[in-house]
């Protein structure tokens, strides 16, 4: 059997399912991937009718014979199937957290060689008792990992994050010099483990505009950012910074470096799903197991309409595969 690479369905009322669902029947992911799909097998089952997806489903328990038709892992009772497109909903929120916490069983347990999870509405979670920020910090409880970063990666850059899920007024007193530091250093681990770069060179970007114009616009650069390049340049890592985002990113200074630190959320994703929407996938580095994700939300705006792009999936599922190999 091909490896193995569990995905979730995301949940149920955007457009998870169905972009899980093409994906794994898509002819260039079956060639270097088993795809096996997590979450009610009636769900899978309703978006196939609906969607006229011309796929053979069928439910499976370790261990099964390869074939041509698409394995579903069905961790649902069809109770949490009220579909109602575009909703936020707990049966949603229900089903997409028990099928998170199977896909991470599977890689704990070393069945699946690594995950995709598929777009999640943190309110639906939220009202499903699930407390968590995101898919990351629940991902990383799950599989007891100590450290994680979140990564956007695409061909054009790859951007790690500081601060994930915070709201941006706490941003500044969220950070700190440890934090700086200790994310700085999981994503040049990641770097020459999962993306194979031998000698990895990152910016860091400062917090404030201009980068603070030493201590005008804001104290965070002389506080924390600084003393945090210090020492992770005395850790023998290639670092530049605190650089000014509008100029990095406007000049395009970022195709210099292998990696990109963030401070907070929009800071980093704009700028790579400017470049590279459809593509772009999230990466859990530093996580005991392997995880990606589409650089997208559930878009319940177009839930249920078969429109959805499914290239950041597939995107997903092969960094996923790629990363698996190289560990």
């Amino acid at each position: 059997m091909k490896p193995l690479i569990a995905v979730t369905l995301g949940d149920f009322n955007g457009i998870g399912p169905k972009i899980a669902l093409r994906a794994a029947a898509h002819a260039t992911t079956r060639r270097f991937c088993t795809p096996l799909l997590v979450g009610p097998f009636n769900i899978f089952e309703h978006v196939r009718d609906r969607l006229k997806i011309r796929a053979r489903l069928r439910r499976v328990v370790f261990p099964w014979k390869e074939n041509t038709s698409i394995p579903i892992l069905d961790v649902g009772d069809g109770l949490w199937a009220d579909i109602h497109y575009g909703q936020v909903a707990k049966s949603a929120g229900k089903s997409a957290g028990v099928a998170i916490e199977k896909a991470v069983e599977l890689c704990t347990m070393g069945k699946a060689v690594a995950m995709v999870t598929a777009p999640v509405s943190k309110e639906a979670m939220q009202l499903a008792g699930y407390s968590f920020p995101g898919q990351t910090e629940m991902i990383a409880l799950l599989s007891r990992s100590s450290k994680v970063a979140m990564m956007l990666v695409s061909t054009k850059m790859r951007i790690g994050l500081v601060t994930i899920h915070t709201p941006l007024r706490t941003v500044a007193e969220s950070l700190s010099k440890a934090k700086i530091v200790d994310k700085a250093k999981i994503i040049v681990e990641s770097l020459k483990k999962n993306f194979q770069i031998g000698n990895p060179r990152i910016a860091i970007l400062s917090l404030n505009p201009h980068a603070g114009e030493h201590g005008i616009l804001g104290s965070e650069e002389q506080d924390l950012i600084i003393p945090a390049i210090e020492e992770i340049k005395s850790a023998g890592i290639n670092v530049d910074g605190p650089l000014s985002a509008d100029a990095f990113f406007g000049t395009q200074a970022y195709k210099s470096y292998d990696a990109i630190l963030a401070m907070y959320h929009d800071q980093g994703l704009i700028p790579v799903k400017m470049s590279s929407f459809g593509t772009t996938v999230n990466f859990s580095a530093g996580l005991n197991i392997i995880r990606t994700s589409p650089g997208h939300g559930t878009a319940f705006d177009i839930a249920g309409n078969g429109s959805a792009d499914i290239s950041s999936m597939l995107e997903a599922i092969k960094y996923a595969a790629r990363f698996a190999k190289n560990t």
